[in-house]
């Protein structure tokens, strides 16, 4: 599902984003119910996608967002195997996050790996964990992939 999928309002089928390829500026979600259900508002859908658009021009890497829970333990392995999904993963990074089972996950490609350390990672995920025990899972998310983009720097 991607931010415009999320952002259907009310059955309108009006997305508010288009993807130009398969795992680029995307916010995939799990959950049956519609979309406008969804744990987002518009407007944080809007400062997600935002967010995506800068870090993937800035950076040159494929930043992916997964909201959802993780089918299988440790949610590591369901994180590495949504990430091996994306186009040009090598050159991704996966933000996986559980909030029902209250877990994250930061997957970065081989290359993506050489500009974004374990430790940059892990100190993006912090900043992310405390937004999101705060309540805020959308500026979380956001802060997060600023604090990425910002440790791969320009390509």
């Amino acid at each position: 599902m991607t931010a415009g999928d999320l952002a259907q309002q009310g059955g309108q089928d009006q997305p508010l984003t288009e993807l130009e390829h398969p795992g680029g500026d995307s916010i995939v979600a799990h959950h049956e119910p519609s979309a406008a259900d969804g744990p987002f508002t518009t407007r944080q859908l809007l400062r997600l996608d935002h967010a995506l658009r800068i870090a993937n021009t800035e950076t040159g890497l494929t930043f992916s967002v997964f909201i959802g829970e993780f089918e299988t333990t440790p949610a590591r392995e369901h994180a590495e195997q949504l990430h091996r999904q994306i186009d040009g993963a090598a050159r991704a990074v996966l933000i996986a996050i559980s909030p029902n089972q209250r877990k994250l996950e930061i997957v970065t490609g081989a290359e993506a790996r050489k500009r974004i350390s374990d430790r940059d990672a892990k100190l993006a995920g912090l900043s992310m964990a405390a937004a999101f025990a705060g309540g805020d899972l959308a500026g979380g998310v956001v802060a997060g992939l600023d604090q990425l983009a910002s440790h791969a720097g320009r390509p």
